[in-house]
Formats: structure tokens, sequence, C-alpha cells
């Protein structure tokens, strides 16, 4: 490659046509890709990365050229003849040329013909992955993310499965291995890879969950004082529990009684407990709960017993609360979860209720009028708004009591004093409305305050699109319950509400507006100077 044939004697023509096509708009193409070959081939470009890097500008342009050329069919196609430029590139000292390096490897697996050739086995046979994994661990921040993606690709065939996760345990190139041998910055890059990894599919969050590759996080977790890892690692548990198929393997692990350890922990940092807390809420969430239910429900009660105790505590700091009061609110998203927030004894649910009408810390005042909406059923659809019998008296006795304690007396004063606050509070008012008028109870509360049909039915009231949605939504459901009554649409007294609740819904949420009035030409004499 830095034979005299291929040198380049005016590196300055080269750096200006590479230049040019580097900026050049749109997608790249194979037509302007074998136009650039012909006139600089591969190796001519190769040789003046080699041999000219001194030239200001040029190592940078001819990486971008390259990266843009192998990103075209045309381009990739030359890829398997150049397999050792590959592994130059990434041992070599240039950051730059490592990340073009672990690129070109993405672009081979994506754009290699399978049927003719085997990306994999290409791999293999020129010791690519060693290498991918030496730049994911010792690489800057920009060589470690295309090396974890080009091995993300590769977990994407059988054959790639098999170099990632190798059937000998002790093998030098299993994950776990691996991360026993490095820096606590490295063993967070391999924790990354098995997050990134465990989302490609689910056959791969498989290989991962039986490799024994989740516990290494799990392990990492228990085992280091370091708060920065371990907020790292917690960080990519929360990856985890995004991922659509995540939840099925982490039901097996011992993920839920970490996370409630961590939460209990008082020698933790306020951050970590925080973060658990909403890892916890965000995987006992929605169907997830579904996976962590067993007979006795005891890791479900567990997680929601440790926040509880958090919460019991006065000298708790407010993010941490917050936190606290935002994953009961996940929790209580779908009705199984709903229903143990309410039923156990004492019912965790009454922090929540009891936060959401006290205006003196208005964070967790916002947080806690969400969550309550959750639980009441703002999220859910149809038969699974409303509870079992228990859990609805105990929810109807907690809005009671905490209305009891205040100075407005009845729910509806507590539902007006909320809806009569900034708009952010309204709007998550709104969705609490909108969860609980489903039970007739409340209903009734509504309909005993016209200042509150007033502001759910006034057009003009909301500002913003999402305000204006949520104002409509809970006029919608107000107006469905209540045409559900036949005790009060046959109440000749309600007729005005009706009438007023029908109007709002026909209008929908942003014609505020009867009358619509369009834009008119004006003519008049131009004014002369």
């Amino acid at each position: 490659m830095d034979g005299e044939e291929f040198s380049v004697e005016n590196p300055s023509q080269l750096l200006q046509t590479a230049s040019d096509y580097v900026n050049y708009p749109g997608v790249p193409n194979d037509v302007a890709a074998k136009e650039f070959l012909d006139l600089f081939p591969l190796p001519v470009i190769i040789n003046a990365l080699q041999t000219k890097s001194e030239v200001p500008g040029l190592e940078a342009t001819l990486v971008a050229c390259l990266e843009r050329i192998f990103k075209t069919k045309y381009g990739a196609s030359f890829i398997p003849l150049y397999m050792p430029f590959v592994q130059v590139g990434l041992t070599a000292n240039s950051q730059l040329a490592r990340c073009l390096a672990c690129k070109t490897v993405s672009c081979l697996l994506e754009n290699i013909d399978e049927k003719t050739i085997s990306a994999a086995q290409l791999i293999i046979d020129n010791g690519v992955y060693p290498l991918l994994l030496d730049c994911l661990i010792n690489g800057n921040e920009q060589v470690a993310t295309a090396s974890m993606e080009a091995i993300e690709k590769l977990a994407g065939s059988q054959k790639g499965m098999e170099i990632i996760f190798p059937a000998n345990n002790s093998d030098d190139m299993h994950l776990g291995n691996l991360s026993a041998r490095c820096s606590s910055l490295g063993r967070v890059r391999v924790f990354s890879l098995i997050v990134k990894l465990f989302s490609v599919s689910r056959d791969v969050a498989s290989a991962v969950y039986n490799s024994n590759l989740l516990s290494l996080l799990e392990a990492e977790i228990r085992n280091t004082d370091d708060t920065l890892v371990s907020l790292s690692v917690l960080e990519l548990l929360s990856e985890l529990a995004e991922v659509q198929h995540g939840t099925e393997f982490l039901s097996k692990t011992t993920l839920v009684q970490l996370l409630s350890s961590t939460i209990s922990n008082m020698s933790k940092e306020d951050i970590l407990r925080s973060r658990a807390m909403m890892i916890s809420g965000r995987l006992l969430s929605n169907d997830n709960i579904n996976m962590f239910i067993d007979e006795s429900n005891s890791g479900v009660k567990t997680i929601i017993s440790v926040i509880d105790g958090r919460l019991q505590l006065e000298s708790q700091d407010l993010n941490e609360c917050e936190s606290a009061l935002e994953a009961l609110g996940q929790i209580g998203s779908s009705n199984q979860g709903a229903t143990l927030l309410l039923t156990i004894s004492p019912p965790s649910a009454r922090h929540v209720i009891d936060a959401a009408f006290d205006k003196q810390a208005r964070g967790k005042q916002l947080a806690s009028l969400h969550s309550l909406a959750n639980i009441s059923g703002e999220t859910r659809s149809g038969s699974n708004i409303i509870l079992n019998s228990e859990a609805e008296e105990s929810l109807r006795c907690l809005i009671y009591e905490a209305a009891s304690k205040s100075s407005k007396l009845t729910p509806s004063g507590l539902f007006l004093s909320v809806l009569q606050q900034d708009s952010e509070v309204r709007l998550a008012a709104y969705r609490v409305l909108t969860g609980l008028v489903a039970r007739p109870w409340c209903l009734m509360e509504i309909c005993s305050k016209q200042e509150i049909i007033n502001i759910v039915t006034d057009p003009h009231k909301e500002t913003t699109k999402i305000g204006m949605e949520a104002r409509y939504n809970c006029c919608v459901a107000i107006h469905r319950a209540f045409m559900s009554s036949s005790k009060l649409t046959g109440n000749p007294a309600l007729a005005p509400i009706a009438a007023k609740l029908q109007e709002a819904v026909s209008r929908g949420p942003y014609l505020a507006d009867k009358i619509y009035r369009e834009a008119q030409p004006m003519v008049r004499t131009a004014e002369r100077f």
C-alpha cells in the first residue's frame, strides 16, 4: 500500500477533491463513489492516509471521504479485498483511523451480499473481533461508540452471535471475562455493549441471559462504592427496562431484590436511590408488572414497601421524594399495580393523594397529581379503569379523608383548588379528573361545583396544544360519564350542565369561537410623500 506506484504527488489536489466529495449534498450514491474512486483508487487514498498525515486537514477529510464511500453498495464491495487495511486501522494510533475502521466493519455487515461471501467469516479469518473489543475498551468515546455499533450489527447473524457468545465460558473474548480485566470505565463500556446487544432481538437477548451477562450489571451495583459507576449501571438497567422483550428476562433475575436493597440502603447517595426508584417504577409499569407477580406478590410488594418507607421519612431529599411519588404512579398505571397500591396495609397511595392537593411543595404536588391520574386509570382503557371493590373503596376513602383534613372539606373543593392553579398543575388536574370521573361518587362531586364545569368547558382557558387537549379529554370523559348515568340525565336541574358539556365536546379541543373570522384584504389609498 505504501509503494511509489500508489504515492500522491500532489496531496492538495486529493484534499480538495475529497473535500468536495464529502461536502456534496445528498445521500452517498454508487455513481458518485465510482467517479471519485476512478480518479483516486483506494490504494492511493490509503497510502496518503499512511504517509501524508502531516498535511493539515488531509487525514480528517480522507477519513470522512472513505466513510462516505463505504456507505454505498459500490464502495462496500471493495471492503472484503481490503481487510488488512481494516486490521491496520483498528490498531492505529490515530483515533480517527480507528473510528473509520470500526465504521468500515459496520458498512461491511450492512452491505455485503451474504450469498456470495460471509461477513462474519471474514471477521473471523482476519481476527477483527478482538480488535473491535480493544477499540471498545481503549478507544476514545467516538471509537468506542463506533466499535459498539459494529458489534451490534455483527449480532444480527447466527454466525456473528457465535463469535460474540462463545460456547466456552473461559474464552478470553467472553464479555464476562473481558469485563473482569477492565478498568471501571472499560467495565461500563462492556456493560453498555451488553445492553445494546440485548436490544437487538429476542434471540440475542436470550443469548445474553444464557451467558450470565445480566448478572454482571447486578454484581457491579452490589460490589462497587463508586457512585458514578453505580449511576452509570443504573442508567443501563433503565435502558434494559425499556426494551420490548426485556422484562421477560429481567423478571428471571434478582434485579427487583437488588433495586429494593438500593432504595432502602441509607448509606447510598440520594441520586442512586432516586434512580433505583424510577427504574423500579418503569419495570413494574403497565403490563410489565405481570412478569414480576407471583402467587404472593412478594417482589412487587417489597418494592412498594421500601418506597413507602422512604416517603415516611420527614428528612427525605425533595428530589428523592418526587422520584418516589413518580415511581408509585408508574406502578399504579396498571390495574394490578393500582390495586396493590390501594389495598396493601397501609395503602401506599395515601402519600400520592395527600401530596396531590398540597400547594406547599409544587414539585411534589405535580408528581403526585400525575401519579394519581395513573392510579385512577387515565392511562388505562375500558374495563381496566375501574379496580376491584376493595381498591375502589380505598381510593374513595383516601380522597374523602384528604378533603376532610383540608380547608376545602369536600373532594369537589380539592378538585377546584388544583384547577385554579397555574397551567402545569391544571394539566395534571385534568388528567386526574379524566380518570376519576368514571366513578359515580366523583361524577357527583364534579357536577356539584359549577366552577369545575365552567373551567373544563372554557375554550379560552388553555393556550398550549397539550393544555387544550388535556382539558378537552377531561371534558369528554365527564360528558361520557354523565350521559351513562340515568340518575343524572333524568334530573332536570342538571340539564344546563349536560348542554354545556355537549356544546364543549362538539366544539373540539382547539376552536374557541363559534364564528370563524377569516383574514380579509383591505383596500385603501396609498400614502404619498
